[in-house]
């Protein structure tokens, strides 16, 4: 299925309206692959040009799929623990220098790396599973974790209304070049995120390998 396209994207939010909000970014939030940003940003803008959606609702919809999600993901990680995730994790985008890094950001942030990782793409994904893999306690996963998600989800829904909003009343040339220059934003972010976490990942290999110590221990949640 084409996520991006105009008319999926109107079907989707037009048929099941804030539940496929909650559902794609409780899905992300688990660890799958689904573009969770993306849909917040999306929905916000398709409120504020039909007006069939209400902002709060889907920003409540973003809040509640992404705390549900990332307990479910925490859960997953307590439970299967590096090894499993280690030889599986692949599958899913979460190679070995990732769970690195991982291990890496958990040792050095603690519980900050939650509440960030809400706003990082490759993070948003899998830290819900590397903080339960790496034993982190559930109090402090739980409060970082609805930190980070009400941040979010408030930032980018209102944002994304915001300018759709502006972009629905500016017509004409205006308005194109806004939605031009908006793009153009994100790519921009895209790849400066994609060079820190490469970045970061040779910096977390390098620490990580003067390590002697073993993979975490798993301990009962």
């Amino acid at each position: 299925m084409d996520w991006f396209s105009t008319d999926t994207l109107d079907h989707l939010l037009g048929e099941y309206g804030y539940g496929v909000v909650f559902v794609i970014i409780c899905l992300e939030a688990m660890g799958v692959p689904a573009p969770g940003e993306s849909l917040i940003i999306a929905a916000a803008v398709y409120a504020a040009t039909t007006g069939r959606l209400g902002i709060v609702g889907i920003i409540l919809a973003a809040i509640g799929g992404a705390i549900m999600g990332d307990n479910f993901g925490y859960l997953i990680g307590r439970w299967a623990g590096f090894p499993l995730l280690k030889r599986y994790g692949k599958h899913v985008g979460l190679n070995e220098r990732r769970l690195t890094l991982g291990r890496y950001l958990f040792q050095t942030q603690g519980g900050k790396v939650v509440f960030v990782g809400r706003f990082i793409a490759i993070l948003r994904t899998f830290v819900a599973l590397l903080a339960g893999a790496n034993g982190m306690h559930w109090k402090t996963f739980l409060l970082w974790n609805a930190v980070g998600g009400v941040v979010w989800a408030t930032l980018y829904g209102t944002g994304a209304y915001l300018l759709g909003n502006l972009m629905h009343k500016i017509a004409g040339p205006v308005g194109i070049s806004l939605g031009i220059i908006a793009a153009i934003v994100i790519v921009v972010g895209i790849v400066l995120l994609r060079r820190n976490e490469s970045r970061l990942e040779d910096k977390a290999e390098k620490a990580m390998g003067q390590q002697a110590d073993p993979l975490p221990e798993q301990r009962s949640a």
